[in-house]
Order: structure tokens, then C-alpha cells, then sequence
């Protein structure tokens, strides 16, 4: 690892000030960074320590929950609040890694988690993310783990977060500071698609630093489910997974919410699928259609044909599952 300084931040203006005026990153968990700088992916000279920054979790008064970026995931996932009101967000968490990691990693820096793609952390392999222009070797190598959705020729990594799924299906945003003030984003429009600038990875303006996450209230996103498929039982990143929520009254879908992850380099909320689910009967034809439908755009690549059945099964259980928990519910 090569030698850098290390800086601690009070408050968020001062963490800005601080990574502007050096040129610095930004450490929380720093279960994502740290890994990256021992294997020489990344070399910031500057460390702007945030971890004590925005570790509040709350709920207010109209029932919106605020997360600070700053909490970790294992504060997150055993909230009773969040147990109770928002139960997709801790399941998705408890599926995203070891309780060591969890009780490290923080909101924030599970939101900006570098792709999981193989060449990307080979130093010795071509990977625009890593360095712009310099092409992708993933392109013709081994694509088993990559993209279906929204890649392009100079890209096909994927995003690895399970949290980023749950809150892309519940219309989460994201609270920022930087050097020209203070804004909020939605949740599905952080991330970018890759297109022709794959190191641009997010819609970040430089030294800008998430410092909340709010989720708004519903009440019938309860009745939920997080579904993830992986390579093996243990700690594993998703093949396929699925954030599904279903509002069913009289046997008929009046809300639905259905996202994916490991498809795509950001969390793919399917609107297309929910336009099909919502006023319609529920039932096992309607939920193929809606998987089909938010299938209908991906491109396989050599090595990862299977994740189209794979990810279109997944969404049909997840459904199928909420409908019998409906049915049983009545």
C-alpha cells in the first residue's frame, strides 16, 4: 500500500473542505477502499476520515426513515423501525455479507461500492473503469458474473449492492454536500450505465459526500420480499437477486415494486415490469408477463446467457411467494 495522509472531518462542511483542498477520498468502513488500495486498484494520497459523520437512524414524524450515511449496516438491518416498517432494507442487508463486514461497512460506502468485476482488480488486465481509455478485457474474457442490462463495449461490470436493490424498489434518495452546497437525488439516479465513460460510475460531482439516505413511507411495501441467487450458500455476491413488493386487494395488484441486482452496473428498478403488475389480477400468467417485460431489453454475453431464465424465475417466485402470503394473509 502506498503511503498516504490521513485527515479527520468534524462535520460534513469540513470533510469537503478538507478532500477539495488536498484532492483527497473519503473513508468510512472502509471495507471496499482499503481492500482496493492493498491490491494497488486505487492510490489516494489523501484520506478524509468521515466514519463518526451522520450516525443517526431516524423515522419522522410522517414516517420517513432518514438514514446517516455513517451508520453501519449491522445498526441498519437489527433496527427495530426498520425491522418492523421497512423489513426490505434489513433483509436485503442481512443477504449482502459476513456479520465482521456488516458491523464495519456503513450506508454511505455501500451505496459507492466499486464493481466486483475480476478485471477490474487485476492490475495487469486493460479495465476502464479503472483507468479511462484503456479498454475492457472482460469484453472477451470471462463474462460468467457480468451484465445482461445496460452494458456497453467498454463495459460489463455490475454493481455488487444488495442494499442499492431494496432501496432502488422503495424510492429512496440520497442526500449529498459538496463544494456547491447541499442536494438530494434519487436513488435510481446515482449510478450511471457505463455507455463511453465507465470511470465516470456515479452522478457525483467531485468531493461531494453522501450524508443521509431517506426512504418515504409505505405502509404496504411490508409485504415484501428479498430474493438473492448466488454461487454458494455462504457470502456470496448475486448471480441474480430480486426486491419485490406487492399490494394486493380483492386478488387484484394495486402497487408493485420490483428491482433487480447483479444484472447491471446499478441496481435496475423495472418500471416496465410494475406497469404490467399494477391493476391487474394476480396470478402465475401475469407474473411471467411482468418478468418477460423486464427482461425483454437484456443482452446476453458469452458466459451469461443462463441469468435471463434465472433472473425472469426469480422475479416469478418473488411474486408468487407474496401472492400465497397474501392469500394465506386473508
Amino acid at each position: 500500500m502506498k503511503p498516504f495522509t490521513y485527515l479527520r472531518a468534524d462535520d460534513a462542511a469540513t470533510a469537503v473542505e478538507l478532500a477539495a483542498g488536498a484532492g483527497g477520498r473519503y473513508l468510512a468502513g472502509g471495507t471496499n477502499l482499503v481492500d482496493l488500495m492493498r491490491q494497488g486498484v486505487e492510490a489516494p494520497g489523501v484520506l478524509v476520515d468521515v466514519r463518526s459523520l451522520a450516525r443517526g437512524i431516524d423515522v419522522e414524524p410522517d414516517g420517513t426513515l432518514l438514514l446517516g450515511a455513517g451508520v453501519t449496516n449491522s445498526a441498519v438491518a437489527g433496527h427495530p423501525r426498520v425491522r418492523a416498517e421497512f423489513p426490505l432494507i434489513s433483509r436485503a442487508i442481512l443477504n449482502g455479507a459476513t456479520g465482521q463486514i456488516r458491523n464495519m461497512a456503513t450506508v454511505g460506502g455501500n451505496l459507492l461500492q466499486r464493481p466486483r468485476c475480476l478485471y477490474f482488480y487485476d492490475t495487469a488486465a486493460r479495465c476502464n473503469r479503472r483507468e479511462a481509455g484503456a479498454g475492457c478485457d472482460a469484453v472477451d474474457g470471462g463474462t460468467h458474473n457480468h451484465a445482461v442490462l445496460g452494458h456497453s463495449p467498454h463495459c460489463v461490470a455490475t454493481h455488487p449492492s444488495d442494499l442499492c436493490v431494496a432501496l432502488a424498489a422503495l424510492d429512496a434518495r440520497i442526500h449529498l454536500h459538496g463544494p456547491g452546497g447541499e442536494r438530494v437525488v434519487a436513488l435510481t439516479d446515482l449510478h450511471r450505465l457505463p455507455g463511453d465513460e465507465p470511470s465516470r460510475e456515479t452522478i457525483l460531482e467531485p468531493y461531494e459526500l453522501i450524508t443521509a439516505v431517506s426512504v418515504p413511507p409505505a405502509p404496504w411495501a411490508r409485504h415484501c420480499v428479498y430474493r438473492k441467487v448466488r454461487e454458494r450458500a455462504s457470502y456470496a455476491f448475486a448471480l441474480v437477486s430480486v426486491a419485490a413488493a406487492l399490494d394486493i386487494d380483492d386478488g387484484v395488484v394495486r402497487r408493485s415494486r420490483v428491482a433487480l441486482g447483479g444484472v447491471a452496473a446499478k441496481p435496475w428498478r423495472s418500471y416496465e415490469a410494475e406497469r404490467v403488475l399494477d391493476g391487474q389480477p394476480a396470478g402465475p400468467a401475469l407474473f411471467l408477463a411482468a418478468a418477460r417485460t423486464a427482461l425483454a431489453d437484456a443482452v446476453p454475453l458469452p458466459d451469461n446467457a443462463y441469468k435471463i431464465p434465472l433472473a425472469t424465475r426469480s422475479i416469478v417466485a418473488a411474486l408468487t411467494q407474496l401472492a400465497g402470503a397474501d392469500e394465506e394473509a386473508r
